[in-house]
Formats: structure tokens, sequence, C-alpha cells
């Protein structure tokens, strides 16, 4: 695989699949693997799941291995899709994994509303407000800022895209945490399952996981036991069987 500027090959063991990234525009952390492992995906071949808001296509390279259906990925950014591209080549999943380099507005011209099963997304965090300072880097302020788009059209294709039932896994941060299961109810879609992760014991959590149902019934919400990323100064038992599998 011909490699771009800045651009290098990472293995991610667990799934036995090797990624592009470019830490000038984007390179997957915590919250990637954190949802991949969170997200349940049905094994039927007749499964449609889409991945919005996809970066360098991470989450789809670490959950093809659920599920023998479809996996769409949509990028705004052009270099990031690219990546996208070339490490779902690289891995020879071209008939497992798509992606879609568009604006989520324009989605339901690709995908017909009420057709996927599973949605997966690790949206911008930070609201685009005149005060908020953003980096520097184009890439990097439109993969965490709410530049392109916002939690609530986020929130609002995820379930336009969803059948009856169909099931949503969001990763985002606590302190919106209020925000994202207004934003859900609004949109026909319940809160189900809560995981907050933190840095490590004695921390405040700085990523929270969300399972939503849509049309789901209001009521059953679980609170799962916490995922702790670091024991002292190495990844927590469970984040290195994430990252590097048994």
């Amino acid at each position: 695989m011909k490699l771009k500027p800045n651009e290098r090959i990472d293995q991610i063991y667990s799934q036995n699949v090797k990624i592009i990234q470019n830490p000038k525009m984007f390179a997957f952390s915590l919250d990637a693997v954190a949802l991949s492992s969170f997200a349940k995906i049905p094994k039927n071949k007749k499964t449609r799941v889409v991945d919005l808001c996809a970066g360098n296509g991470v989450i789809g390279l670490l959950t093809q291995h659920q599920t023998n259906g479809m996996i769409i990925e949509i990028e705004i950014q052009p270099q990031l899709a690219d990546m996208a591209k070339r490490s779902i080549e690289m891995n020879q999943l071209d008939s497992k994994i798509k992606v879609l380099n568009i604006d989520l507005k324009n989605t339901y011209q690709y995908i017909p509303k009420d057709s996927v099963d599973v949605v997966t997304c690790n949206p911008p965090y930070f609201k685009n407000l005149v005060t908020s300072k953003k980096n520097p880097n184009p890439y990097l302020a439109i993969a965490r800022h709410e530049i392109k788009t916002n939690l609530e059209s986020t929130v609002k294709i995820a379930s336009g895209l969803l059948k009856m039932n169909g099931k949503a896994f969001f990763v985002y941060r606590p302190d919106r945490l209020s925000d994202i299961l207004i934003i859900m109810r609004r949109h026909r879609m319940e809160p189900k399952q809560i995981r907050f992760v933190y840095p490590k014991e004695q921390k405040n959590a700085n990523i929270v996981l969300i399972k939503a149902i849509k049309d789901g019934h209001a009521d059953g919400l679980k609170i799962l036991p916490p995922l702790f990323a670091y024991q002292g100064n190495h990844y927590s038992k469970e984040v290195r069987k994430m990252l590097y599998g048994k």
C-alpha cells in the first residue's frame, strides 16, 4: 500500500486488521475503540450498518468481524474518507465495507430511510461557538467541533436511517450527556444502556457510551459497570483485550 505524506500503517491486533493513520489529519483514540467494543451487531448477512462521522474508518474495521452484513461508512472530509477506503482495500474488505464521502445532510440520497439495523457514531463533541478554542488544524477542528454538522442533525439522521427497533450506539462526552439524551428522545430514540469510561480510578469520567433503540419503550435504562482505561501506568485488562485481543 503506497502511503501519502505523514501517513503510517498501524496494526490493530485484536481484530488482525491494519489501518492507515495520519496524525496531521486524524488518528483514532480510545473513544473509537470503546465504541467498537460496546456496539453489538447482528451476524445475519442481511444486516445493514451505517457508521456516521467515520473518520479514517476505524469503527468499521473494528466491528466488521461481528457481522456477515454490509457496513457503510459516511465521512465528509475527502482526505479521511480516502484513508478509510485504502485501509479497507489493504484488509481485503471491499465486499463488506463501503465508504461514502458525503455530507451527512445528503445521507438519504444514498441510503433509504428506515432501512438500517444498526447505526454507530463518534460525532464531533464540542459546540461551534465563537468563544470556543478550536484546533488550528482544520481536519482536527472539523472532527472535534460541530463545524460541518451538530448533535441534533447527527441524531436525527441516525433515527431516520434506523428501522423500527433498530439500535444506535454513540460515544460522547459526559458533560453533554443531558443534551444527547434529550435529543435522542426528541427523535424517537430511547436510551437503553449507558456506560461511563474513566481514565483511571478516582478520576472523573471523560467518555460515555450510549445505546438507544428507535421507538423503544420509555423505561428500562441500565447504567453498566464502569470501564477504566488505565490501571496504574498501563492499560486496564479490558482495554488491553480491546486493543490486543486475548
